[in-house]
């Protein structure tokens, strides 16, 4: 007699543990896809508005080296001599956090904070894209009104806030010298 087929309850609950330990551990092993229509693409920057850069500006793959320190005129079409608005655009070092790079970049004009904007956040699954989302622009208002580093921590986005506010630390601090 075969020995499946004999009355035997518990080769069958080894047997069946066996399959379903299996299944599980193949069903664990498997990884989540990310969804497609999520991806944010990053506008082509144009040459004469450099000085001004949009929130929709963040690839999650930008350079940590680009454009430090850089002044632009704002508003010029080129024409030479010495800027009178004051406008420099900075960009801060890359901060690395738990879920990945962020950088900021402001615009100063008369040395005033006229825009911030995170050009480098994570966003690499769709909850960094989620908590992000609403996370960035509150931490680029939040910069316009308190005119410093000394901004407040969105909630649920701690690891962001905190590399953005040193990130933005360190473009002040190129700014000044």
């Amino acid at each position: 007699m075969h020995t499946l087929k004999r009355k035997s309850p518990l080769r069958r609950i080894v047997l069946a543990s066996a399959a379903t330990v299996s299944g599980m551990v193949l069903l664990l092993s498997m990884k989540p896809h990310s969804t497609p229509g999520v991806a944010v693409a990053a506008p082509a920057p144009s040459s004469s508005a450099s000085a001004s850069a949009g929130s929709g500006e963040s690839s999650g793959s930008g350079g940590p080296g680009s454009s430090s320190g850089s002044s632009s005129p704002s508003g010029s079409s080129g024409s030479g001599g010495s800027s009178t608005t004051g406008t420099k655009t900075v960009t801060g070092s890359s901060v690395q956090t738990r879920y990945g790079p962020v950088q900021v970049r402001i615009t100063l004009k008369n040395g005033r904070i006229t825009d911030a904007t995170a050009v480098t956040y994570p966003q690499d699954n769709p909850r960094d894209q989620q908590i992000n989302s609403y996370a960035v622009p509150q931490l680029n208002q939040e910069v316009l009104t308190a005119q410093s580093a000394n901004i407040d921590t969105v909630s649920g986005a701690t690891y962001t806030s905190q590399g953005y506010q040193q990130s933005l630390q360190s473009a002040l601090d190129s700014a000044k010298g």
